[in-house]
Order: C-alpha cells, then structure tokens, then sequence
C-alpha cells in the first residue's frame, strides 16, 4: 500500500512539474504589468485585502486564473482580468509569480495562542480541521494536491477568504473542502487562524 502512495506521489508530481514547465517566467514577468497595481511588482500587494502572489505554487495560480477566466471562481476585479488570458499566458504569470519572495508578515500577539491552536489541531468539538492537515505544519502547502501556500499571507485577505468559504460566496474548492471547514468557525477563529498565518514562515 505504502508502494503504491508513494508511485501515486511521484506521478503526480511529475505531471504538476510539468505544468510548471510550461510556464516561462521572464515572459510572465512582462506580462504582469497589469497585475501591479493590485498584486504589486514582485507578487506581494501593498493592500492586504489582495493575496500576496510571490512564492505561490505555479499550479495553483494558474489553477486560480483559469476558475476566474471560466467563471467558476468569481470576483469582480479578478474575473474582467483573466477573460482575454491565454492558457500561456496563465502559465507564464503563474510561473513569474511563483518566482518571486514572499515578504515576511507579523502576527498579532493576542491572536497567536488561538490561531495555533486551530492551525494545529482544529476544533473536535465543532468538528473544524486542523489546517496544517492540507496546508502543512509550516503552511507552505501541498503543490502536487494542489493545495496552496498559506504561510505569511496577508490576514485581510485570509479572513475574508474563510468568511467567503463559509457563506458560500466562494465554492470553487474540490469536494466542498474549505466550505466544510470553514462553515463551522466563529469569526473569532477565522479572526486568530489569518492573524497566526500571517506570522508563519
């Protein structure tokens, strides 16, 4: 059994690699011009309502871009931008993107006992998983599952990511994952766990 996660683990690595490949980074590096003024000139974006891109796994980014383009993820600067991409182009933003370093965040010293608490091991009593199930112990992600970094992202956008989850606004994410999780957090949770990820590097 052991074997055969392991081959599944490799194969799957191998194809998210290839999609990786395809993109070509000095080419999403000019093509990014008009994702500045949101995302910033290197993926980390001056207001915290908008994901810091820098050092994200190419797959999901691009992953992203295609739900916006598609309209299966919606959002009303996100969606107009992506119509007009190219699979290429995605492929080269999510590969200039994923290039770049993340810039170092802080967490709110009152919320840390809490968020690590529910990062680390969730809530059994609401039945809330514990984040670093899927997105690690350091919050770096799962590429190949495609689950994305969650580490030093701005706790703006992680709050209201977790509050779009749970009220069904967003439902882009396979098997209802984050919506089930999501759906049983107090907003003092989701308040603790974005400030705790935002700390985490």
């Amino acid at each position: 059994m052991n074997k055969l996660l392991v081959s599944f683990s490799i194969a799957l690595a191998m194809v998210t690699a290839g999609v990786q490949a395809a993109g070509d980074a000095a080419a999403g590096k000019t093509k990014s011009v008009v994702c500045m003024a949101c995302h910033g000139a290197d993926g980390n974006s001056p207001n915290p309502v908008w994901p810091k891109l820098a050092g994200q796994h190419p797959s999901y980014i691009l992953t992203q871009l295609q739900h916006f383009k598609a309209g299966s993820r919606k959002n009303d600067l996100m969606s107009p931008m992506a119509a007009p991409l190219s699979d290429q182009d995605m492929a080269d933003l999510a590969a200039y993107f994923s290039s770049q370093t993340q810039s170092v965040g802080s967490a709110a010293a009152d919320k840390v006992a809490m968020g690590e608490k529910i990062f680390r091991a969730g809530n059994p009593d609401t039945k809330v998983a514990a984040c670093m199930a899927c997105h690690g112990p350091t919050g770096v992600g799962n590429a190949p599952a495609n689950f994305p970094r969650i580490s030093g992202q701005h706790a703006a956008y992680v709050e209201k990511a977790l509050k779009d989850f749970r009220a069904g606004d967003r439902d882009n994410d396979p098997n209802m994952m984050m919506r089930g999780v999501a759906a049983n957090m107090t907003d003092e949770e989701i308040m603790a766990v974005a400030q705790y990820v935002q700390g985490l590097r």
